[in-house]
């Protein structure tokens, strides 16, 4: 996956998946936010939570120095010790994060369910660390676009053994998911689909020159073919049944001052006088 990105194809999907998700996150609030996968998309830019962090399953390749800024952890993190810095970076799997039960506001996946060893525990753990009323913001390939069909094509030549090596057009590892087959699996742990949108239309191609040509491609697919774009995301609520936020409890009702109704027992004294002089 990284090596695909540095492609004109993989730097045009970073730049759509980083100008939407900044939309997506800008006006989510809460404490903390967790990025799972993919750590050359900053995906929580532009969400102003004051605890950030990125997750990676694997360590980075390159100095001790750039190793060691992802620890190991094997115990659950105590959010409330930790310091507040622009985006902390950790390591441990997806279907087992070190994060308490209802902790986190936001959990970001761009193609994390894909590149996850199980991707149903890995959605069910997002489930878990996450408080009611709190986002998931998922990321994937479409299957039902041209990419995937390339990617179809190209596993099947390969598996005939009909082409070389190097006829995938997206990276190997992972799985597809589809945009109804997300959506159920959601419905099924209690998610409600916030919103939703697919992108980056431009046929599979190899070099920027014809990337560059078929921009127009963009602004013609949401308006014609909205649901074959190569990327979707959706933005989901964690609902919980028989939950609900509320507000500063107050009363209405305000005290009034008791109003003390006449008593009559003047009246029917002073009536009785009346018929006293009358009788003498």
């Amino acid at each position: 996956m990284p090596q695909w990105l540095l492609s004109p194809a993989g730097e045009y999907l970073l730049a759509w998946e980083q100008r939407h998700l900044d939309e997506a996150v800008a006006d989510l609030f809460g404490f903390h936010a967790l990025q799972l996968g993919l750590p050359e998309l900053d995906a929580l830019r532009a969400n102003r939570m004051p605890h950030r962090w990125l997750a990676t399953e694997s360590l980075p390749v390159g100095p001790d120095e750039a190793a060691a800024e992802a620890p190991v952890l094997d115990s659950v993190i105590d959010i409330e010790s930790l310091p507040r810095p622009a985006t902390a970076t950790l390591h441990c799997h997806f279907d087992s994060l070190p994060f308490d039960s209802a902790s986190l506001d936001l959990v970001v996946l761009p193609h994390s369910l894909e590149l996850a060893r199980d991707p149903h525990l890995a959605l069910r753990e997002v489930e878990r660390v996450l408080v009611p009323e709190g986002r998931v913001i998922i990321v994937g390939f479409n299957p039902a676009s041209l990419w995937g069909l390339r990617q179809r094509f190209g596993r099947l030549r390969r598996a005939l053994s009909l082409g070389p090596e190097r006829t995938l057009f997206l990276p190997s590892a992972g799985e597809f998911i589809g945009y109804r087959r997300l959506r159920d699996w959601l419905r099924l742990l209690s998610f409600e689909v916030e919103s939703g949108r697919f992108g980056c239309y431009v046929p599979p191609v190899t070099s920027a020159k014809w990337v560059s040509r078929f921009g127009w491609m963009e602004r013609a697919g949401n308006h014609w073919w909205p649901v074959f774009g190569a990327l979707y995301y959706i933005v989901a609520v964690k609902r919980v049944r028989g939950m609900r936020l509320v507000g500063l409890a107050r009363s209405d009702a305000r005290s009034k001052p008791a109003v003390t109704a006449p008593a009559p027992i003047a009246v029917h004294q002073r009536s009785r006088e009346l018929e006293t002089q009358c009788e003498d």
